[in-house]
């Protein structure tokens, strides 16, 4: 008896302190401590309504707080032309936006075929994401403080990529930056394009807002918009 004792107590040293063996699903537990509480608004949200409107009224002298532009959308596009040949790259991409983003990308397919590329009609080429509500001031907040920081040698963002409807896009050469992507999970490195969708007219009531949630615009450029 003393045998078989001491050997079931081998086997279960080896499964980990629980006994539990390699594979075995692991035991439910409760909730965590915060379950039952609401869920925050977006800290980069509050502070818009608080500070951002106000500072914009008195920059531009509007009268009218439903002329103080917002932040309307934010699109993520991710163009991948190696699905072409490898189908799986796409599935990467696809899980690692949604990592990013907190949000299920939709696959989009081309609109017409290419012979030289090999391209068919209908044929995925390429994942986009589009945020509105909290989801998108979370992501500019992370996007802002943290994401763009860790890119190399930054130096800012440009102030030429509007659009002249109060647009604005910039492209990331590399996903690594945001640090939801573990390095050593990923097969290969790619960039994508994000496009900021505000409600303002022009571009100088854009670049007025979006400096104010935080952008950082390179101080150096020099545009007729904002001359």
């Amino acid at each position: 008896m003393a045998t078989k004792e001491k050997k079931g107590g081998a086997d279960a040293a080896k499964g980990g302190k629980s006994g539990r063996k390699k594979g075995d699903a692991p035991k439910a537990r409760g909730p965590h401590a915060g379950a039952d509480k609401p869920v925050p608004p977006p800290r980069l949200r509050e502070f818009y309504q608080g500070t951002v409107r106000g500072r914009l009224m008195e920059q531009f002298g509007l009268k009218n707080p439903h002329q103080v532009p917002t932040l309307s959308k934010i699109v993520l596009n991710v163009g991948a032309g190696e699905a072409i040949k490898q189908p799986k790259f796409l599935d990467s991409i696809v899980e690692e936006l949604a990592i990013i983003t907190g949000q299920q990308p939709v696959r989009r397919k081309a609109k017409k075929s290419i012979a030289n590329y090999g391209l068919r009609e209908g044929q995925e080429i390429g994942a986009s994401v589009t945020l509105r509500g909290a989801r998108m001031w979370e992501f500019l907040d992370r996007f802002v403080t943290v994401a763009l920081p860790r890119v190399r040698d930054f130096r800012g963002v440009s102030t030429k990529s509007f659009d002249g409807r109060g647009n604005y896009s910039l492209g990331v050469k590399e996903q690594l930056i945001f640090p939801e992507i573990n390095y050593d999970t990923i097969e290969s490195t790619h960039g994508m394009d994000i496009t900021f969708v505000t409600t303002a007219p022009g571009d100088d009531l854009a670049f007025a807002l979006l400096k104010e949630l935080g952008m950082p615009f390179r101080g150096n450029d020099k545009t007729g918009a904002r001359a």
